[in-house]
């Protein structure tokens, strides 16, 4: 097996990455930042490919483990790509403050720096002692980028996420506010309200009636999991509005605008089993419906890693909707321990509320055949400037090449579609191999988020952007990385029949835990 070295990073650190043996959460302070040095690899369909630091741990904070930075979202806009992670990880939950990298050239270069007055550790200080769960989205209307996070605050020994937190850019990404809360905090002493998983989206379609209006979304473990969706159609300010979405269980997730106005929420219920989205009409106002897209059936990761199957949802300019998750169906043992994990993913698209049936079944993406690679963690990207049957998606992600080579293993990995999932690109392995215990570790594992992030530039390049561990000297050394350039798109591997490669039908409903 061959290596490379190539500093990338602090002085004095390193980024070890593997060729195949066939050669294989008041104005901020803006942290300029690009990487100079690239790993370069071969181009085979398997190799990795240069990579840039975008961002990095800022913070010196005893409390937290350094440097990490987990749990990326992205998104893009024209030329312009923000992404957003939480930095400083905590070993029980939340991260000292959010970090941020906006690029305004379709994804070179970059500047980052700290989204300022969240807690205690940024500049200036803010009211929360931990925050978490970054999510990023623009406002055509009002021409302003937005990131919601998770605020948490410590409470009896433990953490409680008090707010949602809107932090706001006017000049492009460059620099930020301090944040709005689109739901003003409880008391501290509250013991019931318990927030977890935002994520943001507006409405930048201009024919819409709901043209300007942003929505977040997030659930209240306090409440049994309540689904919260809120509105706002100033620019991300308050007032935010609670939608009237009655009392559904959910997990992770994340809203999407249809070109008529209408909003669909997808999200797993709460022991994360079924696929479900709920819809809204324009403005957020009035509930619609709720739908069942799917069952869930995944296996347990191994490598002791933090991998629940959260879905990852976009859409394109005709409106059609694809979710992506990890899911063992298509496997035989699924879900017994050891059980490698594919990306499936359906489709939908409709201009009403969002019923059942979506595609027939989930489709198995086609990055391997028979081999024992497992995959999760997806961040799906479609372009938007695209409409069947030519629908770009791209999907990065995080494999294991061999299951049983965990924990020493895991790599970052790309592939696309340019015709809405009839074929597939050959992967590409972006990144890797990393050891687990490289990474932040926390009370459900060792951690490279719940979240990786694709997307699409103004030119129909993808640039995923995901976490990275090196080997460190000491303590972690976890970054946010890109592709110096975005990636083209392709398929040339036919998408397989329901039942895929492997001997049996798709297991009935059958829970996780």
């Amino acid at each position: 097996m061959l290596f490379f070295q190539t500093a990338i990073s602090r002085p004095g650190k390193a980024v070890w990455m593997r060729a195949p043996s066939s050669l294989r959460r008041r104005v901020s302070t803006v942290l300029p930042f690009v990487c100079l040095t690239m790993v370069l690899l071969t181009t085979s369909a398997s190799a990795n490919v240069p990579l840039l630091q975008i961002a990095s741990d800022p913070f010196t904070n005893a409390s937290s483990q350094h440097a990490t930075i987990v749990g990326p979202d992205s998104f893009s806009f024209g030329s312009t790509i923000v992404a957003a992670a939480q930095a400083g990880r905590f070993f029980d939950d939340g991260a000292s403050g959010i970090v941020y990298a906006t690029s305004t050239s379709n994804g070179f270069p970059w500047t980052s720096g700290v989204l300022p007055g969240m807690t205690g550790f940024t500049v200036p200080p803010g009211p929360y002692a931990r925050v978490s769960d970054p999510s990023v989205a623009y406002d055509a209307k009002h021409n302003v980028w937005l990131i919601a996070s998770l605020a948490l605050q410590t409470i009896s020994g433990g953490t409680s996420g008090r707010a949602i937190l809107i932090s706001r850019s006017t000049d492009g990404g460059i620099t930020w506010g301090n944040p709005v809360a689109t739901v003003p905090p409880l008391l501290a002493t509250s013991p019931v309200q318990n927030f977890d998983k935002p994520w943001i989206v507006c409405d930048n379609t201009p024919s819409s009636p709901g043209y300007g209006f942003c929505y977040t979304q997030w659930d209240d473990f306090g409440m049994s999991n309540k689904l919260k969706v809120a509105y706002s159609n100033t620019g991300g300010l308050p007032p935010w509005t609670l939608s009237p979405v009655p009392g559904i269980g959910a997990v992770g997730g994340q809203p999407l605008v249809l070109p008529n106005g209408n909003v669909v929420v997808v999200f797993s219920n709460v022991g994360q089993t079924l696929l479900r989205a709920v819809t809204l009409a324009p403005g957020g106002a009035t509930f619609l419906g709720l739908a069942t897209i799917s069952t869930i059936d995944a296996a347990n990761n191994p490598g002791a890693i933090r991998s629940d199957p959260l879905v990852s949802a976009e859409i394109a300019g005709d409106g059609t909707i694809y979710v992506v998750w990890s899911d063992c169906r298509y496997r035989l043992g699924c879900p017994s321990a050891g059980t490698p994990n594919d990306l499936v993913y359906r489709f939908y698209t409709s201009s009403g509320w969002i019923p059942a049936p979506w595609t027939t079944s989930p489709l198995r993406i086609p990055i391997d055949l028979t081999t024992p690679t497992d995959h999760f963690i997806p961040g799906v990207a479609v372009d938007r400037a695209t409409s069947a049957p030519n629908i770009h998606v791209a999907v990065a992600y995080y494999f294991y090449p061999n299951v049983s080579c965990a924990p020493t293993c895991l790599d970052v990995g790309y592939t696309s579609s340019a015709n809405g999932g009839s074929s597939w690109s050959p992967s590409i392995a972006l990144a890797g191999p990393m050891t687990t215990s490289w990474l932040s570790n926390t009370t459900h594992g060792r951690m490279v988020g719940d979240y990786i992030s694709t997307s699409f530039d103004s030119i129909g390049l993808a640039h995923p952007v995901f976490t990275l561990a090196n080997p460190p000297a000491s303590g972690s050394d976890q970054a946010l990385y890109t592709p110096v350039t975005g990636l083209t798109v392709g398929g040339s591997s036919p998408t397989p029949s329901p039942l895929g490669f492997f001997n049996g039908s798709p297991r009935p409903n059958w829970p996780k835990r």
